[in-house]
């Protein structure tokens, strides 16, 4: 057991250390120069366009663009939103930041072609309603069924089953830490609530999301602005420490450059999740007009993700002074005890409500892409009872790696047909249109079947 559990680890470093990191990277890249810096061009456009998805109107269960935002906002922070920016900094020093933020800003641009192509791709499941997401572009379009069932299969444990698992386990202890409240009791509260929500339906999932992100993410962000505010004369020494560290790190940092970039790449691409292949399943659900709109607001999700909610977290640490480079204190105590030293003992309390609603988020947005998949594997309601069961017990395993290395594959081959919806989009815009998207303009429409659908007047 010691020898396989060896070998799993070995296994595990090399993908995430060297081959993720090249592929996530490499593409992302390879997105942003092809697509003439669409994450940074199209920025406008894109706090345009999650505007306006705030005002939708919805027919019946239709999901919104913003909906869907939610959705993946809320799977995408997480505790380690909280603890792993921390953790990252200890590691790695301050200039690991800068590192994280580079590899948000690549990330946006992978964001946005799998999204759109996920909104090309998806499929109609009723009136408004849609599904979809990189099982249903690699099944449809690629013509590899068994391929996109393994991926659905693989995306269906790890996400709603192993790291559900693990988001519940960090709610108990930090409600335990915070109030010392019973973590038995409160793991039966926390099924319960999750039972509640996933049991109306993946439209439902939506409606909480939407409510229950801008007040997380708003909350952690004010308290944040707050701690900047009372240290404004702090900021610009703590920029000039990042970018300086980035390229120097200080010496107390073991591994030196090599680990603060490691360590600040690793917390970039765990955070944003930008071409694993889970966003996409939520940008499909969205009713939009064009598929290139919603893949300009997930791409605006990786930012708001990393350079929004890990920089707070990040500036946390900073501005306190507290940290130590290698020291024992990490992760969400060392978090607790800057707050706490910049606004009071409170913090702790504070720390531990962010800290449930993150992960309670992300119980949520996780069990949506499970749904999203298991509908693609099976339309037996029984199958959905058993996977509900199966999500409220939070138990099962997992493995990332083979998800972010399929989808990465399918979307470097079906890259051409999302700059093609781009080059549209942007056309339209230019003429002073609301973009609207006509498939036709594709080489193909294989795979293509919701945008042929009669559209709302």
């Amino acid at each position: 057991m010691e020898t396989l559990n060896a070998v799993i680890n070995q296994v595990n470093t090399i993908l995430w250390s060297y081959i993720l990191i090249v592929l996530l990277i490499g593409l992302g890249l390879y997105f942003t120069f092809r697509t003439g810096f669409i994450q940074i061009r199209l920025l406008v456009d894109m706090v345009r366009l999650l505007a306006e998805g705030v005002g939708t109107r919805r027919m019946g269960n239709q999901i919104s663009s913003f909906q869907a935002f939610c959705v993946s906002t809320a799977s995408r922070v997480g505790v380690g939103n909280i603890a792993g920016v921390a953790i990252a900094i200890v590691l790695g020093g301050p200039g690991a930041i800068f590192w994280m933020w580079m590899v948000a800003i690549v990330g946006s641009a992978t964001g946005f072609v799998e999204s759109t192509l996920a909104q090309i791709y998806k499929i109609p499941r009723g009136k408004w309603t849609f599904h979809g997401g990189p099982a249903y572009y690699i099944q449809n379009v690629l013509h590899m069924p068994n391929l996109a069932k393994l991926f659905s299969l693989l995306l269906m444990t790890t996400f709603a089953l192993v790291y559900n698992s693990l988001q519940a386990n960090t709610i108990t202890l930090s409600l335990h830490s915070a109030f010392g409240w019973d973590r038995t009791i409160v793991g039966v509260v926390v099924s319960i609530l999750i039972a509640l929500v996933i049991c109306g339906g993946a439209h439902f999932v939506a409606r909480v999301a939407e409510m229950l992100v801008p007040v997380m993410a708003g909350a952690y962000l004010l308290i944040a602005l707050i701690v900047v505010i009372m240290n404004f004369g702090q900021l610009p020494s703590v920029f000039a420490l990042i970018v300086s560290n980035a390229f120097a790190p200080q010496a107390a940092v073991a591994g030196g450059f090599g680990a603060c970039v490691m360590n600040g790449i690793k917390r970039g691409l765990f955070s944003n999740e930008a071409g694993e292949g889970s966003v996409p399943n939520a940008a499909a659900t969205a009713y939009v007009t064009h598929p290139v709109k919603q893949g300009l607001i997930q791409a605006f999700g990786v930012y708001v993700d990393t350079l929004l909610i890990c920089s707070a977290s990040a500036a946390l640490v900073l501005l306190s002074g507290v940290y130590e480079i290698g020291g024992k204190v990490t992760g969400i105590e060392l978090i607790q005890n800057c707050l706490a030293a910049e606004v009071g003992s409170w913090a702790i309390v504070f720390i531990g409500i962010m800290i449930m609603m993150f992960a309670f988020s992300s119980l949520v947005g996780n069990y949506y892409y499970g749904e999203i998949n298991l509908a693609f594997l099976t339309q037996s309601k029984t199958a959905l009872y058993i996977f509900r069961a199966a999500v409220v017990a939070m138990t099962m395993f997992g493995s990332i790696a083979f998800l972010a290395t399929t989808n990465l594959y399918a979307i470097s081959r079906l890259f051409p047909f999302a700059k093609i919806a781009l080059d549209d989009y942007e056309k339209q815009r230019a003429e002073g249109m609301d973009p609207d998207f006509d498939p036709h303009i594709l080489p193909s429409l294989d795979g293509v079947y919701a945008w042929g659908m009669e559209k709302e007047k």
